[in-house]
């Protein structure tokens, strides 16, 4: 952590940690930490060549009985990172990645694929009130390049939104982007497709959200522009932003490579400017920030209303989200740099970048996660919490964690001479973190912790275990 102020908004931290070229510190994986960094719930991946993205907290709406909960959903699979994988555009998601919704016991409710033969994307994946998830899909299709300055026989990378019903998977809207956008508009040369395998990325969709009257927002980072879409009729019915766009702009309001674009209540729209790199001639780099855009549909005008810079000035090339809080704050996750933050509503200035700061912190080495949230979670897990149990001297020192209860505010620790004779309490202390070390004079050599709650109850008991030995079969 950097800083740390009063005033942030109540909730955990949710991201999901993986890294571009350098080696990952630790593992790649969903990941929701505390304020102080410290591990709340971690559900590691076996490789390093899978990654979790959009790891978030959303709304579930049971399809059958109606009812809502509050769940956890990701997206997983592996995603095209050269020199390790050439064959699509860097940052495409390969063949074989999935939805993934959990619930507040960290048990798989959906697992949710894509239809037409495209590849579940990475960049966005949004539960409605429909009973229904809406998502964005990839998939290369052959085409002659030349016309735009490409290879003959190359792919340009289309992009599909998709909505499927949870209960069936039976998919009930698609919109194409090959379909409606013209890739003569694209700010990556077709050219590229010569080092990933002939394939264009000239769109590069990566957010929805959905709106009223059945409109949905859409990004496009390569077209530097964001799109308004009714899905009545499928037609765009305003562009802000790239080569046709319906809107001029207010000083510091144009935005380029951007991520994350939300509706915001009064014609308001967020997002995450990157602004940053390989910008054709003329175009100028600015440093990546957070920023909220007045829309003035009358005279068609966008300027800005609040932005959210970073000290030092990052510059992050690709990934990144600002989210809106409940108490007015606003949450930066800084994409493909290691940081996120969360700032007061008034947000600040390029010149002022600390102003109304009040929570920073980097991810260790190099570690990314795509988006970063702050959001509420309360979770108890299926599974038994989990002890440990070594001699120092002469006490023993027993290692309490339950990895993901919210719950637990403090731990009891039973010894025994047996697996089947721990009646005896021999120490009790609040927990201080993932994990929590009780040291007690017992010998055991067996011992037990009891999860407790911040009355005092019991909530779950661990397995026995030995002394430096395994949790013993009960």
């Amino acid at each position: 952590m950097t800083t740390r102020k009063p005033g942030t908004a109540a909730g955990n931290i949710f991201v999901a940690p993986y890294n571009t070229g350098a080696t990952v510190v630790g593992q790649t994986g969903s990941l929701i930490l505390d304020d102080s960094g410290d591990p709340v719930w971690f559900r590691p991946l076996p490789s390093a060549s899978l990654q979790n993205a959009d790891f978030k907290v959303q709304t579930y709406r049971d399809p059958r009985s109606g009812r809502t909960q509050p769940v956890l959903t990701w997206w997983q699979g592996s995603i095209a990172i050269p020199p390790t994988y050439t064959n699509l555009p860097a940052g495409a998601p390969e063949p074989g990645g999935c939805y993934y919704i959990y619930d507040r016991h960290y048990r798989l409710l959906k697992t949710v694929f894509a239809h037409h033969g495209f590849f579940p994307d990475e960049h966005e994946f949004l539960l409605t009130r429909r009973a229904t998830a809406l998502f964005l899909a990839s998939k290369p299709i052959p085409m002659d390049l030349t016309r735009y300055g490409g290879p003959k026989d190359g792919a340009i990378l289309d992009s599909q939104i998709q909505e499927v019903d949870l209960a069936t998977g039976k998919l009930l809207f698609s919109w194409d982007a090959l379909k409606h956008l013209d890739p003569a508009d694209s700010e990556v040369s077709a050219s590229d497709a010569s080092s990933s395998g002939g394939v264009w990325d000239a769109y590069h969709l990566n957010s929805i959200d959905e709106g009223p009257k059945g409109r949905l927002l859409v990004s496009s980072r390569n077209m530097w522009a964001a799109y308004e879409i009714s899905k009545n009729t499928g037609k765009i019915r305003w562009q802000l932003g790239g080569k046709k766009s319906d809107f001029s702009f207010g000083r510091n309001a144009d935005f380029f490579w951007q991520h994350d674009v939300r509706y915001r209540p009064g014609h308001e729209i967020s997002m995450f400017d990157d602004g940053c790199c390989n910008q054709p001639v003329g175009a100028p780099e600015q440093k990546s920030h957070g920023l909220i855009l007045k829309l003035d549909f009358p005279k068609h005008r966008a300027t800005v209303a609040r932005a959210y810079y970073h000290h030092p000035a990052l510059f992050s090339a690709s990934q990144g989200n600002t989210q809106g809080l409940s108490n007015g704050n606003e949450f930066i996750g800084w994409g493909q740099s290691s940081y996120y933050s969360e700032y007061a509503g008034a947000g600040n200035s390029e010149h002022a970048p600390t102003r109304n700061l009040l929570y920073d912190a980097k991810m260790p080495g190099s570690n990314i996660s795509y988006r970063a949230f702050r959001d509420t979670w309360a979770g108890t897990p299926y599974y038994r919490p989990h002890a440990a149990a070594r001699r120092t001297g002469p006490h023993s020192v027993v290692y309490a964690s339950w990895n993901g209860s919210t719950r637990t505010k403090a731990w009891q620790v039973l010894a025994g001479p047996t697996p089947r004779s721990l009646s005896v309490a021999v120490g009790h202390t609040r927990r201080t973190g993932f994990e929590t070390a009780v040291t007690t004079p017992a010998p055991g050599p067996y011992f037990q912790v009891r999860a407790l709650d911040a009355a005092g109850k019991v909530l779950r008991t661990s397995k026995a275990v030995k002394l430096g030995g395994r949790a013993a079969t009960r």
